[in-house]
Order: structure tokens, then C-alpha cells, then sequence
């Protein structure tokens, strides 16, 4: 069975309590849930004095689920909790209740306008390595060649705090 790793965030409204519905859904659609600590930070990639909560989660889903399978079941997942849109008419990004973003499946290399995989910003992004790293020590990016780890000393900017949340790990 395929391992799955998705980051979840949010920096408006009951962050925790979004994240928790969220993890909620997924293990009632998929099995072997694992989720890690909760990773405090800044938004990335515009200016709000809303910082995020994300987490990371990993599952195995079945292996006749296509890529896009399993992308389209997590945005059915966030948009049935907050279907407001992530970005601008202009494409700026913005403050939001809920975004759940798909990193990676094992090693797959998807690129189609809908998805692709391995995400193509996780190598720049703490709030995303963080999570990675905690579930997945020894994943390999499989078109950069590193790991986690290794990509994390080339972006640490020591903005993100990592806290460990029981009601989320459960």
C-alpha cells in the first residue's frame, strides 16, 4: 500500500479545533493515520499577522487509488469543511480556515495541470519539512535527491516552533 504524506493548515478561525476535523476525516477514510506535532509559523508567501498551525499526516491508501484520486478526495475533505478559495482573483494567497495540500505519495512523480507531486514548494517550506521529517526521517525527494532533513538546513530560518499535541496524535 502506497504511503501518503499531506500537510494541513490553518490561520484563521479555531486553528486547532480545523486542524482536528481535518485529521478526523482522514482516518475515517483511510488507515494506518499517523500525524505529527503541530509546527507554529509565520504564512508563507504573503503578509498577515495570522500565523498558521500545520500538521503533517501520513496514511496508506489502496493501491488501485490513482494520485489524482486521492488529491481530489483531500479537497473534497477541505472544501466540505471551508470551501473559500486560497488566493486572490489576482493569485495572491491569502488567509485561510483550511488548506490541505498533498506532498507526496512514496516516491511517485506526477506533473499534470492538476497535480503535482511531489509538491513542487515543499523543498522551501519549514512548515511543511518539519512535519515531513518527524513522519518520514529516511523519505527520499525523488527528484532532488535529498531528504528531508537536508533540504530543511538549506531553508531554516528558525521561524517555526514544533509542539506536540496528544488530542492530535491519538
Amino acid at each position: 500500500m502506497p504511503t501518503v504524506y499531506v500537510n494541513i493548515g490553518s490561520n484563521i478561525g479555531n486553528r486547532r479545533s480545523v486542524l482536528e476535523r481535518a485529521v478526523a476525516c482522514i482516518k475515517g477514510r483511510w488507515c494506518n493515520v499517523r500525524v505529527s506535532g503541530v509546527v507554529e509559523s509565520e504564512p508563507w508567501g504573503y503578509d498577515s499577522p495570522n500565523s498558521f498551525l500545520n500538521v503533517g499526516v501520513a496514511f496508506e491508501c489502496d493501491s488501485e487509488s490513482s494520485p489524482l484520486d486521492v488529491h481530489r478526495e483531500l479537497q473534497y475533505i477541505q472544501n466540505s469543511i471551508c470551501g473559500d478559495s486560497h488566493r486572490t482573483d489576482g493569485g495572491v494567497y491569502v488567509d485561510r480556515v483550511i488548506d490541505i495540500d498533498l506532498i507526496a505519495i512514496d516516491s511517485e512523480i506526477v506533473d499534470s495541470k492538476e497535480l503535482q507531486l511531489p509538491h513542487p514548494r515543499m523543498h522551501m517550506r519549514e512548515f511543511v519539512l518539519v512535519p515531513m521529517m518527524e513522519l518520514a526521517s529516511g523519505w527520499v525527494h525523488p527528484v532532488f535527491g535529498l531528504t528531508c532533513a537536508k533540504m530543511l538546513a538549506k531553508v531554516s530560518k528558525s521561524s517555526v516552533s514544533v509542539s506536540y499535541d496528544s488530542i492530535l496524535m491519538d
